[in-house]
């Protein structure tokens, strides 16, 4: 049986799974009208994110089409993404905004 995952808009870097995927399942994903297949390099659980391509260190996160975090570190193609190597873009936002009014 086939898995897939959902990409949600053709310029997002990461595909949400279904369903618990098991480390070294080749999942399919539909980018922008493309199938592409990628094997996942950790369990990712259902309603989790992964990698569909290399995302630097620093990058941004984009799911929805919109920014959702930055790369903590370098995360490869396949692998899960998660809070482990995702930083909130908002947080740091919440943050200076808290520090400017002081």
């Amino acid at each position: 049986m086939v898995k897939e995952a959902i990409v949600m808009e053709p310029k997002d870097n990461v595909a949400t799974v279904i369903e618990d995927v098991e480390q070294g399942t080749s999942i399919q994903v539909n980018i922008g009208g493309k199938t592409k297949s990628i094997k996942v390099k950790q369990k990712i659980p259902f309603g989790h994110k992964f990698a569909i391509i290399k995302i630097p260190k620093g990058e941004k996160v984009i799911k929805y089409g919109e920014v959702i975090g930055l790369a903590s570190q370098p995360i490869d193609e396949g692998e899960h993404v998660h809070v482990h190597n995702v930083e909130s873009v908002y947080s740091k936002e919440l943050v200076q905004e808290r520090r400017e009014k002081k």
